[in-house]
């Protein structure tokens, strides 16, 4: 049985990391979406630490904005177990950016997320 929950301690929001993220990570497609992903020390229990993000240039209003990082944070909370499952005992900083120039349904940004986190753990083992 797996829980179906994303925590504040789930999502990345130390500017440090953040930072570091930007920096120091690897970085992958899977359309609709690019992923930034590092391995790093966390402070927290969970084995990732997840952030969603949507360009201001491509989507000017920000109920746009907000619609689409709702959308990936429920696709990564229902789809999560697929990271989980292959992190064993080491701590990830991610992040999913939104990298579509138009509005995505549901469906098509779960579908590029499962394919995100497919690959994530493909890259982990």
């Amino acid at each position: 049985m797996h829980k179906f929950s994303l925590k504040k301690s789930e999502r990345l929001s130390r500017k440090k990391i953040i930072d570091k993220l930007f920096a120091e990570g690897e970085t992958f497609f899977a359309y609709p979406l690019k992923v930034v992903l590092l391995e790093t020390g966390l402070p927290v229990d969970y084995a990732a630490q997840a952030g969603f993000s949507v360009s201001k240039r491509n989507f000017k209003k920000a109920v746009q904005r907000n619609l689409l990082k709702r959308r990936m944070r429920e696709a990564y909370r229902l789809n999560k177990q697929l990271l989980y499952e292959k992190t064993g005992n080491k701590q990830l900083a991610v992040m999913f950016i939104f990298s579509g120039k138009e509005m995505e349904n549901f469906e098509s940004i779960e579908k590029g997320m499962i394919k995100a986190l497919k690959k994530l753990s493909r890259k982990l083992t």
